[in-house]
């Protein structure tokens, strides 16, 4: 596999910032030293052809001076040397020219051959060759060199950019634990003060802003949710009294549903409530767990079947060290939210710790099983209206007592809920 394939998968997966950004640096920094080095090379390579040519034809003049004045070769000068180039044969004038050489003859390497006319048009040629050999190996050095050299640079680079960009992930890291924590509940979370002034810390001051906004609003929500229902509790006792003074009729009965319906609603405002401000603390027994739900069922008045898996077994007959009346409340929510939202039958499951309510209506909504229950909305139409507190209320009991209320749908229909309580 190429390795730009590779970095460009490694870029893509789940390779942490960390990595990303030290594999960023290595591929910088391996660009920055090869750009370096042919820059270098080539550089260096033209410096040592412009010099050779120049001396080269510095040469050529002295020698065509030595040998006019005396007729003798100098500076190594040669005439018609069977190895020069075709091009300087037969110069077209009595000028001097140069012309790069890159052949390799025993000890001969790459040289620059410098030329001069001597006689007429077609005569002999004065030729100077400097070999340029001893330059082109110190070229080489000098490229292994920059090889040795940008490699050193890379190693220390990469550790450097690998401590950088971990300074910089656990930064994150802490802000992106800080909004998971927020959208999880915790409205406390915070990522704390910022070190320094750059984007991440723009960024975490931004998480805790927003933090403090939402915390405030809820906090407000529920206060106002608190007070109205402090403030309805005693005009709606009244009306439950006002209406078992009326004769009795059908009036009467209609009037004395529709206010006990408005007092479980305040009820259960107040419940959450005292929930929502931690209020609630539980009072623990060790209890047997088939008999307090058979219980809780039977006070709910609707049509349950309720089976307690191994009954005879020792391990059913174990009592469970929970808050009978709140896990009755969560018990009876789930069944009257089953027959309330869902359909006929509704079972009721207990085995050891874990009570199961199923019905066989419409199921769950996704929304619902996605962000889990939310006061005053029921979710999908099919399922019924109503205030939408039941689930809510049964959840926050459960969070209470340690246990763990999911909410799921079954294969072939219908709505489940577990209860498992802690050991």
């Amino acid at each position: 596999m190429r390795p730009v394939r590779v970095f460009h998968r490694l870029w893509r997966g789940r390779a942490s910032l960390r990595w990303k950004i030290a594999g960023l640096a290595a591929a910088t920094a391996c660009l920055v030293a090869a750009a370096v080095g042919v820059l270098v090379h080539l550089w260096t390579a033209q410096d040592i052809r412009d010099r050779a040519e120049a001396q080269a034809t510095n040469s050529v003049y002295a020698a065509m001076d030595t040998f006019r004045r005396t007729g003798t070769l100098t500076d190594g000068a040669e005439l018609d040397p069977a190895d020069l180039p075709a091009a300087l044969r037969h110069p077209a004038d009595s000028n001097r020219h140069t012309a790069y050489d890159g052949r390799v003859d025993g000890n001969m390497g790459p040289s620059v051959w410098g030329v001069q006319r001597v006689d007429g048009p077609g005569g002999r040629v004065l030729a100077v060759r400097v070999n340029m050999s001893s330059e082109f190996y110190g070229l080489r050095r000098l490229d292994v060199v920059m090889v040795v050299a940008s490699l050193v640079a890379l190693a220390a680079a990469v550790p450097l950019a690998v401590y950088g960009a971990g300074l910089l992930g656990r930064r994150l890291g802490r802000v992106s634990e800080t909004a998971r924590r927020i959208s999880a509940g915790d409205l406390d979370a915070r990522t704390g003060p910022a070190k320094g002034r750059d984007e991440v810390a723009d960024i975490a001051a931004t998480v805790d802003l927003m933090a403090d906004s939402l915390g405030l609003r809820l906090r407000t929500e529920r206060q106002f949710t608190a007070d109205v229902a402090h403030e309805l509790r005693t005009p709606v006792g009244g009306l439950l009294a006002a209406a078992d003074l009326l004769p009795p009729g059908e009036t009467e009965d209609l009037l004395r549903e529709r206010v006990r319906g408005l007092r479980g609603l305040v009820e259960d405002l107040l419940e959450i409530s005292r929930l929502d401000a931690g209020a609630e603390q539980p009072v623990r027994a060790r209890v047997p767990l088939g008999a307090v739900v058979a219980e809780a069922v039977m006070r709910t008045g609707l049509d349950t079947e309720v089976t307690v898996t191994d009954a005879s077994s020792e391990e059913a007959a174990q009592p469970v060290e929970t808050d009978p009346r709140r896990l009755e409340r969560i018990v009876s929510n789930l069944v009257i939210n089953a027959h309330r939202h869902g359909g006929t039958p509704v079972r009721v499951v207990v085995e050891g710790r874990t009570v199961v309510v199923r019905d066989h209506g419409p199921g769950f909504p996704a929304d619902l099983l996605r962000d889990g229950p939310r006061r005053f909305q029921t979710g999908a139409k099919e399922r019924g209206s109503g205030h939408g507190l039941g689930l809510t209320i049964a959840l926050g009991q459960a969070r209470l007592l340690g246990a763990e209320l999911r909410l799921d749908n079954a294969s072939d229909g219908g709505a489940v809920a577990t209860l498992r309580l802690p050991a």
